[in-house]
């Protein structure tokens, strides 16, 4: 049996074929998901526990990894060194959970946007979005580029505390988000500052869908999570009008998302192939204009490391510099300080550099 579209979360969590463990998340979270199937050829990742005694300074003051790991609720850590697992716990899930993943699912996006653009079916990063989007000819994004909606600057009139919770419900009553967008209006000039927007997200999955005419969660299943040698089945949330919603809800396990990290530590290759384009890595990890800390749908440190974050603590971190990725997943919500966490994994990747 294979299952196709509009697929509840928990129907995924419940699929024989699929063999899912059971998330408990908000209500919010429970969109209609696409099932994407794994590759025939997963990466293998080998189990080599190591010792790691790490310790980390945020704010003045001394935590360990453990304690970190607790008060942050965190669900499922994983720790790469190269394809080498050397740490790996769960607390209420197991290697089989799917985990929410929130606005990491932006990061995919990116790679997405990026796939489409070297294939020539988006002309030019510098192109507006309504080009290829008529539906956006009369809304807030008419004229705006397709690099400042990845860049987190459109101009859009946007809070993110706010507006999100609305958009999601939105899909979750099954209504068309592409009408959310079209009816989107201009808060600022494009391009003169930083302001984090899900519906940009949003946008880019539409635009992905569109240019290379397939839906965005087969696209990603065709050009990335296939290609890039995940080794289970996920599921990607969809506003039930059959658009990809690219903003969030990936449901995938820790070591899949692991070897997404994996594939952009290596400069977007995988299994001897380029899966994502070399140039577009590189684009996606430096620095935008109006915020240093923000790529292309990559969140970025100082040192050339860089994370995909998601809502309570989901993190996809990579360490270019030690060889090092980092998963974290949690079942919960809140706020997590992003630059905390920055500073555990980078101690957490430099022990592991020491230890080799």
């Amino acid at each position: 049996m294979r299952i196709t579209r509009h697929v509840t979360a928990a129907a995924l969590a419940t699929a024989a074929t699929i063999s899912l463990t059971p998330v408990a998340v908000p209500p919010a979270s429970a969109e209609t998901l696409d099932v994407i199937s794994p590759s025939g050829r997963a990466v293998a990742l080998r189990d080599a526990p190591r010792t790691l005694s790490v310790t980390y300074v945020h704010r003045g003051r001394r935590h360990t990894l453990d304690d970190f790991l607790a008060r942050t609720r965190t669900s499922g850590f994983v720790v790469l060194d190269g394809q080498d697992v050397v740490a790996e716990r769960y607390t209420g899930a197991d290697r089989t959970t799917r985990f929410q993943s929130w606005s990491v699912a932006k990061s995919f996006t990116s790679a997405a946007v990026g796939l489409a653009l070297g294939e020539g079916r988006i002309r030019s990063l510098d192109d507006p979005v309504d080009a290829y989007l008529p539906e956006l000819a009369r809304s807030g994004y008419a004229g705006v580029s397709i690099r400042d909606l990845l860049r987190m600057s459109s101009g859009i009139e946007w809070d993110e505390a706010a507006d999100v919770p609305r958009l999601h419900a939105a899909a979750n009553r099954g209504l068309p988000l592409r009408r959310t967008a079209a009816r989107q209006v201009r808060g600022w000039k494009p391009g003169s500052r930083f302001e984090y927007t899900s519906m940009n997200s949003f946008v880019l999955a539409r635009l992905v869908a569109e240019t290379t005419g397939m839906p965005y969660h087969r696209y990603v299943e065709r050009k990335i999570w296939q290609p890039a040698g995940m080794e289970s089945t996920a599921g990607i949330g969809d506003d039930a009008g059959g658009d990809g919603l690219g903003y969030c809800c990936y449901h995938a396990t820790a070591r899949d998302f692991a070897r997404f990290g994996l594939l952009y530590l290596r400069g977007g290759a995988s299994g001897g192939r380029q899966v994502v384009p070399a140039s577009w890595v590189r684009a996606s990890t430096r620095p935008s204009p109006r915020n240093p800390s923000y790529g292309l749908h990559w969140w970025l440190g100082r040192g050339g490391d860089f994370m995909a974050a998601g809502l309570g603590g989901q993190y996809v971190y990579v360490s270019p510099e030690y060889g090092v990725v980092i998963v974290k997943s949690t079942i919960g919500a809140g706020r997590p300080d992003q630059q905390e966490a920055l500073a555990v994994f980078r101690a957490v990747a430099k022990e592991v550099a020491r230890t080799r």
